[in-house]
Order: structure tokens, then C-alpha cells, then sequence
């Protein structure tokens, strides 16, 4: 063999191993932030929390506008992600998975502790799941529900189907920024829905507001009319907690992880995700050193 000839070739290796070890360190150093951050924040109580960063855990409950379920399974969740691929012909009778469709849950779920519930935006998160299922088909979309794990695997049909989900009821940790927002954007809004409300039944409306008994009510009984209805909007927001809380993607670069684990095993989660990828790092790193010095050597 020819010394020279292999000279190219080392090199490749040198630089496709070079890549390797820097994306292993970049994960080792996500992994020791994830950690820090997840050990130097503290477990916060959803309704006392202050806005900001913050470490809240609970139950996963569906969005307020009612339970979701996932797009291609039906099953019922909190949040789904799901990739349709396409057994592909790419020539010499070789064929390739190429995802042809995915999509991710954007919308908010709710979260609940011993003490109070908030919202928790998803989008931008890094997402642990509570299930993850793949099966095969042959329609773009799914026609059947996912088999028993470990009997859907088959090597003649064209689509292959991968949904993740996390359940309702989920016990979850979730590191994000927390804001806040008023539940009534708009009292003078609130205010005219409920006099437009009151008009539906113009006889209540003349009985309580009508003073002078002429059948029509004048400018100062409209007066009147608002003043109820601000009264009772006020009330209304009096008696409940007027602001939802809601978690979502961060603005200053701090973690934003979403993961049915409590806090103790997501610490231990992420010490052995950045072990994993020093050991990796060192291991790249000396595989380059060696392939370039392979490339380099008269």
C-alpha cells in the first residue's frame, strides 16, 4: 500500500474526529450548566413564586380549552411531537428514512402543586418525554394505532411513524421564566360584554333600571346600567387571583427544560449525560491527535 495514498484519508479522519470532539464538549458543558442550574435553583411554590427564572414541579393537567390528544395515535396527552418518514430508494437498491412530515405541540398545559397551578408554554423547550412509540405503515398518514413494543418493526412497509408524548398526570420538573399576565386584559372590555349581556333581556334591564317607569331608559340610567356591570366585574375580579402564571422560553439564555423527573433525578440525570460526554471528549480528542499525527508522519 502506498504511504502517500493514505495520507488524504487519515486526514478526513482527523477532521471528521476533530468535529466530534467539539460537539461532545459542547455537550459536556450543557449538561454541567443544565446541572448547576437545576442544583443552584430552588424549588419554588407555583403560587408564591416570584417572576423570574424559577424551578417549579406538579402534575401535568391539559391546556385550559380542554384535554388535547396526539395527532397520529389519538392518545390522550399534554403535549405531542410526532416525525412521518419515507423508506426512500436511493439507488444501487439502497433505500433511506427521510422525514417528510413533523410537527410539535405549541400549546399550553397546566400545571399544578399541592398549593396553586400555572401554565407551561412548551415552545423553545427542551422536552424529556414520558412515552415515546414508533410503528409502520403504508399511508402517509397512520391508519392504525401503534403495536405492542417491539412488533411493529417491518422492513416492507414505506412509513415509519415516531410520536412522544407526555401524559396527563405526569409528575414534572420544569426550569423556565416565569411571568405573569392580567386574566382580564381590559376591564372597560369586561364591562361592555356584560352590558351587551344585560340587552338580551330588555325587560330585566327596565325593571332594575327604568326609575322614572317611561319604558325607555335615558342617559343617566345607562349611567346607571354601567356602574352595575363595573361593580360586578370588579367584584368578580376581586374574589379570584386576577393574573395567570405562565413558564416559558427564558430571555437572558438559561436552560429551559421540561422533564418528568423531579429535580433530585434530573441533577443525577444530567451528572451522568456530562460524564458520559467527558469520557467522550477525551476519547475523540485522542483519536484526532492520533489521526493527525498518522496524516502528518513522513
Amino acid at each position: 500500500m502506498n504511504p502517500q495514498a493514505s495520507v488524504p484519508g487519515f486526514l478526513l479522519t482527523a477532521v471528521l474526529l476533530a468535529a466530534g470532539t467539539v460537539y461532545a464538549v459542547y455537550r459536556l458543558f450543557t449538561s454541567l450548566r443544565r446541572d448547576r442550574f437545576t442544583a443552584d435553583t430552588p424549588v419554588a411554590h407555583i403560587r408564591s413564586a416570584a417572576q423570574g427564572y424559577v424551578h417549579v414541579e406538579g402534575t401535568a393537567g391539559p391546556p385550559p380549552e380542554g384535554p388535547i390528544a396526539a395527532p397520529l395515535s389519538g392518545l390522550p396527552c399534554v403535549w405531542w411531537d410526532y416525525e412521518i418518514e419515507y423508506h426512500t430508494p436511493v439507488g444501487n437498491d439502497r433505500k433511506e428514512w427521510k422525514v417528510v412530515d413533523r410537527a410539535t405541540s405549541v400549546t399550553p398545559f397546566s400545571l399544578r402543586d399541592a398549593g396553586g397551578e400555572c401554565l407551561i408554554g412548551p415552545v423553545g423547550a427542551e422536552v424529556t418525554p414520558t412515552s415515546r412509540q414508533t410503528w409502520y405503515g403504508d399511508t402517509s398518514r397512520p391508519s392504525c394505532l401503534p403495536a405492542p413494543e417491539g412488533r411493529g418493526w417491518s422492513p416492507y412497509r414505506d412509513y415509519r411513524y415516531t410520536e412522544r408524548l407526555i401524559n396527563q398526570g405526569a409528575h414534572l420538573t420544569v426550569l423556565g421564566e416565569l411571568r405573569s399576565r392580567s386574566v382580564i386584559d381590559s376591564i372597560e372590555r369586561e364591562v361592555g360584554k356584560r352590558v351587551v349581556e344585560w340587552k338580551r333581556d330588555q325587560a330585566g334591564l327596565l325593571q332594575r333600571f327604568d326609575r322614572n317607569h317611561d319604558g325607555q331608559l335615558d342617559a343617566d340610567e345607562w349611567e346607571a346600567v354601567r356602574a352595575a356591570a363595573r361593580e360586578q366585574v370588579e367584584a368578580s375580579v376581586a374574589s379570584q387571583d386576577a393574573r395567570v402564571s405562565v413558564v416559558g422560553q427564558t430571555t437572558h439564555g438559561e436552560p429551559f427544560v421540561i422533564a418528568p423527573l423531579d429535580g433530585a433525578h434530573l441533577i443525577k440525570r444530567e451528572k451522568r449525560h456530562a460524564a458520559l460526554a467527558l469520557a467522550a471528549s477525551v476519547t475523540l480528542a485522542l483519536l484526532t491527535a492520533w489521526a493527525a499525527r498518522k496524516a502528518l508522519s513522513p
